[in-house]
């Protein structure tokens, strides 16, 4: 890892451009900021006087700036106390301008936003063969994680889920030093396996306004948070599927781990739910808490290391031994788009895992085409159907494209009654493409990927029967509708299929290298399953977390690095486990050096589109959670050498 200092040669400068790209001349709107001091030299025990000792100092350098202390505290909503010294505020670009220029600054950047980016996958890693758990396997050997305490960043927590239930467990580690702050819900409770949940949201609100009471609260809403968090530590649970597909025992990496959940996401703003003020007070309290691994599947485009909050905060957190996993984005298959590219931080991309939710396409001239779904609803056995594409169905006043791509109000209900549409993959989200079909009357869809996305295919809840196609036998469908003279098609109700082959090969959607901020440095680090992953859920919405869907599921099918991020999370929960000793540096090592990069065909791992993966999209390789045990050779780093400042 590349050694990062603040050179006094390099800050005039950025401060320099900073300000003058930040300079307006009269009456500039404020907005919210967060200040960047560096790190605390007090230790680790504090004092309820000396954090406010501390918030004080943060209202006198600020004052000192605007004019006056009460000036100050109406300004700041976010005191930085514990590790990380800093704050976030309202400001003024000139203010905010000025005070970058301050010799005790590392850096000011405005509160950004930022976007968030699992049953069978732990038998696809060798955790377990069928159910059965070998007495080699890192899950026996490492007590399935007991007693270390996982964190993660996200939308929060469905208390309530099995995956969280304390049934069996010990008393909570001495070394916990958190709380359970369910705010204004008072149904939120936290137990001996869920033992701490917070919610920060201040620099959301400095965005959006003010906010309601709702808003106070650890509780998922979302889905994400849940999933992430239950496939990272969520406790052993049977009889877990999808509408009965994938069924089988449910579980984290780290079964036996106690879990906490920092709510750091909330509704979308022009695309972005988690701000830098909020994931930064939140990276400052978990270290404080005591959690051993910090899980963060979230991120924006890869930004300098002194404006990037993740970057930041993982910094402090692995200087005080907890080890950083994040997700590497979801932004292929173009280059250099991976984003949490800190050298201390465990970076993780998505491929795919040995199981499949097979629904075929099947053409009226005896062709059949292989996709995925998981759609509840079925059309029935061996009846065929008018299959059209969705340009044929495009609504008088519509655009072409938006017609192809099932967009909203895009179709004609005269034109797609009681067809079967074909409909194009990208812009818009693929269950939302089933939705506007139907509302137009289709009795089905045959989604086709289009070239970016090659022979990448997942497994969405639609709502109603639906499968999802390779772009090759797109194509296919596209020239057989075009050449014949009445198209006709079914398509046939989902299944699950283990031990297919190959696999794994590259997400198409995994975020690649070469990282752009410090290009001596392969990233991601890491893949690992992130494909129609299986894990709990939210039950305030349905599984396309679409208004129109009513449907309400415990587990849901996910895919993202968002979802390859937390079974590294768990790995690492394990290795805690078993070499207490081992410094973040050292478990990032074993697992990097351990890794492979066969499939289980036993060839080079490859991408969506069937050629072969490099280190950018993989990294090291995929994850070998029994191997990263024992590496042999590791290599081990001190906080000097991957100094942030």
């Amino acid at each position: 890892m590349r050694a990062i200092s603040a050179s006094p040669l390099y800050l005039p400068l950025f401060f320099l451009l900073f300000s003058t790209l930040l300079y307006r001349p009269t009456f500039a709107a404020k907005r919210s900021y967060v200040v960047y001091l560096g790190a605390h030299s007090h230790t680790f025990q504090l004092s309820t006087s000396d954090l406010n000792r501390v918030r004080d100092t943060h209202y006198e350098f600020l004052g000192s700036c605007l004019g006056s202390k009460d000036k100050a505290k109406d300004a700041i909503f976010y005191s930085y106390t514990r590790h990380i010294n800093g704050f976030a505020a309202i400001l003024e670009d000139e203010e905010a301008s000025q005070i970058a220029k301050h010799p005790t600054v590392v850096s000011v950047f405005l509160n950004k936003g930022r976007q968030l980016h699992t049953t069978r996958s732990w038998d696809f890693m060798g955790l377990e063969d069928n159910g059965v758990i070998s007495s080699s396997s890192i899950w026996k050997k490492a007590s399935f994680g007991e007693n270390t305490i996982i964190g993660n960043l996200d939308t929060g927590v469905w208390p309530e889920s099995k995956s969280f239930r304390d049934e069996g467990m010990g008393p909570i580690p001495l070394k916990w030093k958190g709380a359970c702050i369910n705010g204004a819900d008072a149904t939120f409770r936290c137990n001996r396996k869920l033992i701490g949940a917070r919610y920060f949201n201040k620099g959301y609100a400095s965005v959006v306004g003010p906010l309601n009471s709702t808003f106070n609260s650890p509780r998922d809403h979302e889905g994400h948070g849940s999933h992430t968090l239950s496939t990272a530590g969520g406790n052993f649970v049977s009889d877990a599927s999808v509408f009965g597909y994938g069924n089988g025992t449910a579980k984290g990496g780290s079964p036996n781990s106690r879990v906490v959940a920092y709510k750091v996401c909330f509704p979308p703003v022009n695309g972005n739910e988690c701000f830098d003020a909020d994931i930064l007070a939140a990276f400052d309290m978990a270290i404080h808490d005591g959690v051993d691994v910090l899980s963060v599947s979230l991120g924006g485009d890869a930004v300098p290391f002194f404006n990037d909050s993740v970057a930041i905060g993982s910094f402090h957190a692995v200087k005080n031994g907890v080890v950083v996993v994040c997700s590497a984005g979801n932004s292929g298959p173009d280059d250099g788009t991976v984003s949490n590219v800190a050298t201390w931080q465990i970076t993780v991309g998505a491929s795919t895992m040995d199981r499949q939710f097979p629904s075929y396409a099947v053409l009226s001239n005896n062709m059949s085409f292989k996709g995925e779904s998981l759609s509840a609803k079925s059309l029935p056995k061996n009846k065929f159907f008018p299959i059209i594409s969705s340009l044929d169905a495009k609504a008088a006043k519509a655009d072409a494209k938006d017609a192809q791509l099932c967009k909203a109000g895009s179709l004609d209900p005269k034109k797609a009654k009681g067809k079967i549409l074909v409909c194009l993959r990208g812009d818009n989200a693929r269950v939302d493409k089933g939705q506007e079909a139907a509302l137009a009357g289709a009795v089905g869809m045959v989604l086709a990927n289009n070239l970016l996305s090659g022979n990448e295919i997942i497994a969405d809840p639609h709502v109603f029967p639906a499968t999802h196609i390779t772009y090759t036998d797109g194509l296919a469908v596209y020239s057989f509708l075009n050449s014949t003279k009445n198209p006709m098609a079914y398509i046939t109700h989902p299944s699950t299929k283990l031990d297919t082959k190959p696999a794994p090969f590259m997400a198409a959607f995994s975020s690649k290298g070469p990282n752009t901020i410090t290009l001596e440095i392969l990233k991601p680090d890491i893949t690992a399953p992130g494909v129609s992953i299986i894990a709990a859920y939210t039950e305030s919405q349905g599984p396309t977390n679409q208004d129109f869907d009513t449907r309400r599921v415990q587990y849901n099918c996910v895919s993202g690095t968002s979802m390859s991020c937390p079974h590294v999370s768990g790995i690492v929960g394990l290795l805690k486990t078993l070499h207490p000793d081992w410094s973040p540096a050292a478990i990032k090592s074993a697992i990097m050096t351990s890794a492979r990069t066969r499939d289980n065909a036993v060839e080079p791992i490859t991408n969506a589109s069937h050629t072969k993966a490099t280190p950018f999209s993989y990294g090291a390789g995929h994850v070998q959670p029994n191997r990263a045990m024992d590496p042999g050779l590791v290599y081990d780093l001190t906080t000097f050498d991957q100094e942030l400042i």
